[in-house]
């Protein structure tokens, strides 16, 4: 991906790719297109331009493809078992420490358990973005394979935020990408966990006009969507 900037000096000018990049000076390899050293004598009294092009590195701009999908992991009907005994353990003493008439459903198959917390008090076990519901769901995942020697997949939903936030990302990228056709310019949008991510390159991957790709380091990584190479 490559970016071009402009500023009143060369480093002003750096800083401005940067930013819209996303990333630090050493994930990209800078180029001078226009610098202040040639301006003509006739020009003397126009602003100062400096014009750069930001390029990022190729480690950087991989592109977070799609992994081939993984075989599922079967879990036996006696592991399910196990899995939902020690999470209603959990779940009868931790409902006690939430509002009151709120309601959790366990249910088990050969791919994993999922919880559901029902509560229109408990907006705060959500959190920013989900941050709170995904490190409550890592906790429930480690309370469901105690003792099981087999991997547990645990899925966590609370007021159905998931199923409402994923037709929000859904919608955020295809506005989006008619932004980036619009402009001819990337547009880098904010953190998001893998699962979020997954969900805006699932939705702009057939697209025939842009791409999406993913830079920067977790927890800060993110999703920059821009025009498809010619």
């Amino acid at each position: 991906m490559t970016v071009v900037a402009e500023g009143r000096t060369t480093n002003e000018a750096i800083e401005n790719g940067l930013k819209q990049l996303k990333v630090s000076k050493d994930c990209v390899d800078v180029k001078i297109l226009e610098s202040d050293d040639k301006r003509s004598f006739f020009s003397i009294l126009a602003p100062r331009v400096v014009k750069v092009e930001l390029t990022l590195k190729e480690k950087v701009e991989k592109k977070e493809v799609e992994k081939q999908p993984k075989k599922e992991i079967i879990i036996t009907p006696e592991n399910q078992q196990k899995a939902k005994e020690n999470l209603e353990n959990f779940m009868k003493d931790f409902i006690t420490k939430l509002p009151e008439g709120t309601q959790y459903e366990i249910s088990t198959d050969e791919t994993g358990i999922k919880v559901q917390i029902n509560n229109k008090q408990i907006g705060y076990l959500i959190g920013y973005r989900g941050e709170t519901l995904y490190a409550l769901q890592t906790i429930l995942s480690t309370i469901a394979s105690k003792g099981i020697e087999q991997k547990i997949r645990l899925f966590l939903d609370i007021e159905g935020y998931k199923e409402k936030r994923q037709k929000t990302l859904e919608e955020l990228a295809q506005k989006v990408a008619k932004t980036v056709i619009r402009t001819h310019k990337p547009v880098t949008l904010e953190p998001m966990q893998p699962y979020e991510r997954k969900i805006i390159h699932s939705q702009l991957q057939t697209h025939p006009k842009v791409e999406t790709t993913s830079i920067g380091e977790e927890p800060h990584r993110r999703v920059v969507i821009s025009l498809k190479r010619k």
